[in-house]
């Protein structure tokens, strides 16, 4: 960086100003602080989750404490309260930090809690309408109003945590064959729950064009297998559930795409499938998951893939752990 115009001493004529990047706002801004951070929380004696960069944890005897990094907004937890103050007030020494008290919102999420230390709760509302908003059919508006009306009748609704007495990951997978009438492409849903409630869940189009209701829940599982490896992964590294170290449970309500991935076999009908999606396999071979048989009437992923009656879709969303003021209150 040049002196500045008008700033000559004769001295240091020769000389150029140095440019402290990480205070200047530019894109290694966030990357400094960040290491900055890291190396400041581990002389604390926390511990960064080796999946999720922005999870810490610290372990001292019966005495768990968590802290959850996003950009320069921190969320502790742990279940001692001496202990959490010893952490704030140590943070307040090392940065310029305010104590907004107890979390309202993480992430646009509301966090409700029941003082009876029954439940805790989190409400959500989802939307996806944006994918035709450039130009929007009479169909289409259709649709967004229905999304209206969902929400206004759900606007009371909680996803609630809490009531099983043992910590157990278990994962839905499903799959709606030939959705998008555009590219005949399907979609793929999974779910995966933990103490009752959802923890991670997705539903997305396949990239592909599948050419049979076994292989488009073949692909579909497969993707949910690929993020049963990642929950495992960080719940090992969280170190509170003892259960992780077992298989994490993957039910799917297609017995064909559950025989290829536990006994692969070269068929005309799947030999053209994409080495990829085969990857499954392995993940099953290694124990990481297992694939397991579901009725399909009990099959919670399916209100990610198609649409429902109402009956059944309430029943599945209960099964998510997506609960009415009304019903717990």
């Amino acid at each position: 960086m040049t002196q500045p115009e008008g700033f000559v001493t004769p001295e240091n004529d020769g000389k150029v100003c140095k440019l402290q990047r990480s205070i200047y706002g530019l894109k290694q801004a966030s990357r400094s602080w960040n290491l900055h951070f890291n190396d400041a929380i581990k002389e604390f004696g926390f511990i960064r989750n080796e999946d999720e960069p922005c999870v810490y944890k610290k372990f001292s005897g019966s005495i768990v404490s968590f802290l959850i990094l996003y950009v320069d907004d921190i969320l502790i937890i742990g279940n001692d309260i001496p202990t959490l103050q010893s952490i704030k007030t140590w943070l307040s020494s090392c940065f310029s930090m305010k104590d907004l008290g107890e979390a309202a919102y993480i992430l646009g999420v509301k966090i409700y809690r029941d003082r009876s230390g029954r439940l805790l709760d989190l409400s959500y509302a989802l939307s996806m309408t944006s994918r035709y908003q450039a130009n929007p059919g009479e169909g289409h508006w259709t649709a967004v109003k229905n999304i209206l009306k969902y929400l206004r009748r759900t606007k009371d609704v909680f996803l609630v945590y809490g009531g099983e007495e043992e910590l157990r990951i278990k994962g839905y997978t499903d799959a709606s064959f030939q959705t998008d009438k555009d590219d005949s492409r399907s979609q793929s849903g999974f779910v995966f729950c933990l103490n009752g409630g959802a923890v991670s869940w997705k539903s997305s189009k396949q990239d592909t064009v599948a050419d049979s209701t076994t292989e488009a829940e073949y692909i579909a599982a497969s993707e949910a297998a690929k993020e049963a490896v990642w929950i495992k992964k960080f719940i090992t590294g969280l170190g509170v559930i003892p259960t992780i170290s077992d298989a994490v449970d993957l039910y799917c309500d297609n017995n064909g795409a559950i025989a290829q991935a536990k006994e692969p076999r070269s068929h005309q009908r799947s030999k053209h499938i994409l080495r990829r999606f085969h990857l499954i396999r392995e993940i099953i071979d290694r124990g990481d998951v297992e694939i397991c048989k579901v009725h399909t009437d009990d099959n919670i992923a399916d209100p990610l893939t198609k649409p429902l009656a109402q009956q059944k879709h309430d029943r599945h969303t209960e099964s998510l752990g997506i609960r009415y003021v009304s019903d717990w209150s």
